[in-house]
């Protein structure tokens, strides 16, 4: 499938054609046909159940989306990295280190869902992103979803993030930050120690998205463009995400 590549240049060209106008264009033509109103609408105690009527009410969508693959258009928001910049000069380093993260055995880092999710867009298509690339992964839910911190480490920044939406970041243990944007709801703090597991938010399509999904970036360090794949990232620590 393609999900194993360790950077952008190893990612297929198939998806050359994806770009951030192809998707805004999409996007609006659904919503002018009022075909993602219901999908979007899913509330956050919808059962399986829901989740498959909601998509049947929308498959000419749903096919589009499966043909074009993307639902997120996130791309450098340098007002949020300037803010991610001042927020996490707040917190010394020594704040997320003895927290387990670096050196933690398997079983100390988990995925960020515990419910069936869709890969909507894997990490590292091209298009004109300002990475030239897809930055993260996107894995396609229900709004309203729980989401969870893949790993211990301190939130450097926990709020309206700008094209991300509403977003976590977090600072683990190995001096990695990993981001899940778009979200509906935050459930952490600014400054917050967190553990393996805990419950950070839930899942939307806040901010440049065209459908709810959890957008999950991993950054070797804090700022946009030092992205690593977070299927790989996630492998080397026993926690396999797709």
């Amino acid at each position: 499938m393609g999900y194993g590549i360790d950077s952008p240049r190893e990612a297929g060209t198939s998806e050359a054609g994806t770009t951030r106008r192809n998707a805004i264009g999409l996007a609006a033509g659904f919503l002018a046909g009022g075909a993602l109103s219901g999908a979007m609408a899913t509330p956050a105690a919808a059962d399986e159940d829901d989740w498959v009527q909601g998509r049947e009410a929308w498959a000419t969508g749903e096919e589009a989306r499966d043909a074009h693959g993307d639902w997120c258009v996130a791309d450098l928001d340098e007002e949020f990295e300037a803010d991610l910049a001042a927020a996490d000069a707040m917190f010394p380093e020594e704040d997320s280190r003895g927290l387990g993260a670096a050196a933690a055995p398997k079983g100390r880092y988990t995925r960020p869902l515990r419910r069936r999710y869709r890969v909507t867009s894997r990490y590292g298509v091209r298009g004109n992103w300002a990475a030239g690339h897809h930055t993260g992964i996107d894995l396609g839910v229900p709004s309203g979803t729980p989401v969870y911190a893949v790993t211990s480490g301190v939130v450097v920044l926990a709020r309206w993030s700008g094209a991300y939406g509403k977003a976590v970041t977090v600072r683990m243990g190995d001096r990695h930050y990993v981001v899940f944007g778009h979200l509906s709801r935050i459930s952490v703090r600014q400054g917050q120690r967190i553990r393996t597991g805990a419950r950070i938010g839930y899942s939307g399509a806040t901010g440049r998205a065209t459908g709810p999904h959890l957008h999950l970036e991993i950054r070797a360090r804090r700022g946009y463009g030092s992205d690593i794949n977070p299927v790989s990232y996630l492998a080397r620590r026993g926690v396999r995400l797709v």
